[in-house]
């Protein structure tokens, strides 16, 4: 099994999508039949969305945890420090690799794994 679709929610689309742009995503704008327009970035079989709130939410889910496989997690780090991501730990060589933990304005840990 390979996960390909992950969908999030936030109350503003627009400030997130730009957030996770900063992490080197690319966004198309668009909606499918009746459902509302939102962002989506494929990558490598891997659609990454960005829709609005449902009616019924009051509030995005903050518990979801992400993981990205970047290039260069040092130096993306510090270009996220002049931005409104929050890091929450330091680049740190973990058994897995070299792993930090950054965190989007609705409260999502976002784990970044160097590649």
């Amino acid at each position: 099994m390979k996960i390909n679709l992950l969908v999030i929610r936030t109350e503003n689309i627009e400030i997130l999508k730009t957030q996770y742009e900063k992490l080197g995503l690319t966004f198309e704008y668009h909606k499918h039949g009746n459902g509302p327009f939102h962002y989506a970035s494929e990558e490598n079989g891997f659609v990454f969305e960005i829709y609005p709130l449902t009616k019924s939410m009051k509030e995005a889910d903050a518990s979801l945890r992400v993981g990205f496989e970047i290039e260069n997690l040092e130096s993306k780090i510090e270009d996220l420090r002049q931005t409104n991501w929050k890091i929450l730990s330091e680049p740190t060589q973990m058994e897995w690799g070299l792993i930090s933990i950054i965190q989007d304005l609705d409260g999502r840990k976002i784990e970044l794994k160097n590649k």
